[in-house]
C-alpha cells in the first residue's frame, strides 16, 4: 500500500470518528444523569428503603400501597385540575398574542421580549415573588384590591383560591413561549393563501379558521405535549409558594413524590410513584401521536 492510500485511509477513518466525538459528550451526559437514575429508580421502587442504599425488597408492595394511599387520589386530581386550568389557558393566551403581535405594530419587538422574560426566570425566583406580590397581608395584589374598594382575598391561604393563584402564576409563565412558537408558526403561512382569500371577500375570522388554523394544527399538537408535560413535571413554583398547601389542596404528583422520599422518607414508595408519572407521560404522549397520524391521514 503506498504513502498516498495509508494518508487516505487514515482521513477516513479519522472522519468516521467525527461524529462519536461531538455526540460523546452528550451519550455521557445523558448515560449519568438520566439513563442511570432510572435504572435505579426502577430497582427502589421494589424495595422498601428510607435512602439510597439497600433496603428490603418487597416486590411490587409499593404499588400495591398506591391502591390504599387516599392521597394518591387527591394527587392525581390536584394534577388534573392544574393541568387542565394550565395548558389550554395559556395556549390560548398565547396565540391570541402572537395573533396580534404578527401585525405590523409599533414597538412590536419590545412587546415580544416582554411577553417572553418570565418563561426564561428561574422558577424559584418567580415563586418568591409571586408570594409576595399574593401574600394575604401585604401583598401587592391585595393592596390594589383595597384600593379599588374591593376587598381582600385569600389568595395562598384557602385550598381553591390557591390552586387558582398557582394556575393564574403558570399560565403568566407559559404565555410568552407559546406566543413564540405560534408566532413562528404564523410567519411560516404562505401570504399568497390569506391575500387570495381576502381578493375572495373573505373576512379575517373566515382567513383564520380556513387557512391559519389548520396549518397550525402540528404546531398545536407539539405545543399541547410539551405544556402536559411541563405541568405535569412543575415543582419548583408550587414549592415555593403553597409547598403543596394548605392541607394537600395544591399537592400535585411530583410534590406527593418529593414527600414521600424527603419528608416521609419512603424513598422505595418515592420511586414507585415516580414510575407512574412517567407512565402518564408516555402514555399521553402515545395518544396524542396517534391522534396526529390520524388527523394527517383525514388531511
Amino acid at each position: 500500500m503506498s504513502l498516498r492510500t495509508e494518508r487516505a485511509a487514515d482521513r477516513r477513518r479519522g472522519g468516521r470518528l467525527v461524529p462519536y466525538v461531538f455526540a460523546g459528550p452528550a451519550a455521557l451526559l445523558f448515560l449519568a444523569f438520566s439513563l442511570i437514575p432510572i435504572v435505579i429508580a426502577i430497582g427502589l421502587s421494589f424495595q422498601d428503603t428510607a435512602s439510597l442504599g439497600d433496603g428490603e425488597w418487597i416486590g411490587g408492595g409499593n404499588f400495591a400501597s398506591m391502591t390504599s394511599d387516599p392521597l394518591i387520589g387527591t394527587a392525581l386530581m390536584n394534577t388534573l385540575v392544574f393541568t387542565v386550568g394550565t395548558v389550554p389557558t395559556s395556549m390560548a393566551i398565547g396565540l391570541a398574542l402572537a395573533i396580534a403581535l404578527n401585525r405590523p405594530l409599533p414597538g412590536r419587538s419590545v412587546f415580544r421580549a416582554l411577553f417572553f422574560v418570565p418563561m426564561v426566570a428561574a422558577g424559584v425566583v418567580v415563586g418568591v415573588i409571586m408570594s409576595w406580590i399574593f401574600n394575604g397581608d401585604y401583598g401587592v395584589a391585595n393592596n390594589l384590591l383595597e384600593a379599588l374598594g374591593l376587598g381582600r382575598l385569600p389568595w395562598l391561604t384557602a385550598p381553591g383560591w390557591a390552586m387558582a393563584t398557582l394556575v393564574i402564576v403558570v399560565v403568566w409563565t407559559r404565555i410568552g413561549f407559546c406566543m413564540v412558537i405560534y408566532l413562528g408558526a404564523l410567519q411560516s403561512i404562505p401570504s399568497e393563501l390569506k391575500e387570495a382569500a381576502a381578493i375572495d371577500g373573505a373576512s379575517r375570522w373566515a382567513r383564520f379558521r380556513t387557512i391559519s388554523w389548520p396549518m397550525l394544527r402540528p404546531t398545536t399538537s407539539i405545543l399541547l405535549i410539551l405544556n402536559v408535560v411541563f405541568s405535569l413535571q412543575a415543582f419548583d413554583v408550587i414549592y415555593v409558594m403553597t409547598g403543596g398547601g394548605p392541607g394537600f389542596s395544591t399537592t400535585v404528583l411530583i410534590q406527593y413524590v418529593f414527600r414521600s422520599a424527603f419528608v416521609d422518607a419512603r424513598m422505595g414508595y418515592a420511586a414507585a410513584l415516580g414510575l407512574v408519572l412517567v407512565a402518564i407521560l408516555l402514555v399521553f404522549t402515545l395518544l396524542r401521536q396517534r391522534a396526529n397520524r390520524k388527523a394527517e391521514e383525514m388531511l
